[in-house]
């Protein structure tokens, strides 16, 4: 849920406002008014992007090497939506992108070095003028990324099946079920140039309930 960037500190709710770019933060009324007061970071291990082939998009993981957990930066407000609803909401800050995910996207999220979460936190002692310099793309050399199957298209997904590694467009080919361990589920998904999943073997686990994503 993001903060709204053209309304400043009562937007009306767009949730396409979740991204906050470096280069421009004290240019917008919204975003000017945090630089100083409404830092904070976002928990994460990873992160989700698609890669252009084509007509298709490939959804990829993108982790650090070590896959360890990481700190976004990021800025957080409390604003009122118009029915008078209370919000507590957050914008990941981008910045340029690093020499891996230059192929896959013009931007990427800000990562912090583990050293500089606490001068990014305290504004007090680091004004934005000196903690702007911490806003940098991430070693591309400390990163990795890989290929995943096309079920994180669906927010009903939300295991350990929508991270692992897929090649060729094929999310699984026999085995057992990623989420029953059903030894006896056998699946073929296929991604056409369309983005969406053109077949799947059905045998009762709610994870085949993928259908067509279309």
């Amino acid at each position: 849920m993001g903060i709204d960037s053209a309304l400043g500190r009562r937007p009306v709710y767009r949730q396409q406002d979740d991204h906050a770019r470096a280069e421009t933060l004290t240019e917008l009324p919204s975003f000017k008014s945090l630089v100083n007061g409404g830092r904070c970071i976002i928990p994460a291990d990873g992160f989700y992007e698609w890669r252009k082939e084509g007509r298709r998009k490939v959804p990829m993981w993108v982790h650090l090497k070590t896959k360890e957990p990481f700190a976004f930066a990021g800025l957080w407000d409390v604003w009122r939506k118009p029915d008078g609803k209370r919000v507590e909401s957050f914008a990941i800050i981008t910045t340029e992108p690093n020499k891996l995910l230059r192929s896959i996207h013009n931007r990427m999220p800000v990562i912090l070095r583990r050293e500089d979460e606490d001068q990014w936190l305290d504004a007090v002692r680091t004004s934005f003028a000196k903690a702007k310099s911490l806003l940098q793309p991430y070693p591309a050399e400390l990163m990795d990324a890989h290929d995943v199957s096309a079920i994180v298209n669906s927010a009903k997904y939300d295991g350990p099946e929508c991270i692992r590694p897929v090649s060729g467009g094929r999310a699984a080919k026999g085995g057992s079920c990623p989420c029953c361990e059903d030894s006896q589920a056998l699946t073929l998904l296929l991604v056409s140039s369309e983005q969406r999943i053109d077949t799947v073997e059905n045998y009762g686990c709610d994870w085949y309930q993928v259908g067509v994503l279309r």
